[in-house]
């Protein structure tokens, strides 16, 4: 919990450049809740801690009274395990739908490209087409975290669908019921 916390916080400061500590903490509560992480009683207080934690080990500076993040605390939030996320809050029961990623990355950022190839890897995707993946698991909360870390927007699309024809192979891959043999 601490952890996810401190990456909340990270991701905050990330997406805002630089951000007065009052502000701080309606924003990791608000996405706290987003990413479906229980609220406590002590909310403030947590993130307050987070906060200070996250200072004493350099990953953030104050600025004028304000919180920046430093090279240590990109270079960390660069390394954020997406595997590890999507294996733990990734409910593993098919509701009959498929989840498609579809993405439109640049050559020019060939290496944001193949990091997204390499997440989607280790969360459990399979390769439908070149930049079109699949999974039959909700996974909304991921893609949204991924598409903030990684700042890529509309590039990437969450597509939700009912059926994908010859979809038998899937259905043997990932082991659903009713998959056809």
């Amino acid at each position: 919990m601490r952890k996810n916390v401190q990456r909340i916080v990270l991701q905050t400061i990330a997406a805002a450049g630089v951000m007065g500590v009052a502000v701080v903490a309606p924003n990791v509560l608000g996405a706290m809740y987003k990413l479906g992480i229980p609220l406590s009683i002590r909310q403030d207080n947590t993130v307050a801690r987070a906060r200070k934690r996250l200072v004493e080990k350099g990953l953030l500076s104050y600025e004028r009274g304000k919180l920046r993040l430093t090279n240590k605390g990109s270079r960390a939030l660069k390394h954020t395990d997406f595997s590890k996320y999507g294996q733990q809050n990734i409910r593993r029961r098919w509701d009959g739908r498929w989840r498609l990623i579809v993405f439109d990355i640049p050559e020019k950022k060939r290496v944001l490209r193949d990091k997204i190839r390499n997440i989607l890897v280790a969360v459990g995707f399979i390769r439908l087409q070149d930049s079109v993946w699949i999974y039959p698991y909700n996974c909304e909360k991921l893609i949204t975290l991924l598409k903030a870390e990684l700042k890529i927007g509309k590039d990437l699309l969450y597509i939700i669908a009912d059926e994908i024809e010859y979809d038998t192979p899937y259905r043997t891959h990932f082991k659903l019921k009713g998959a056809k043999k």
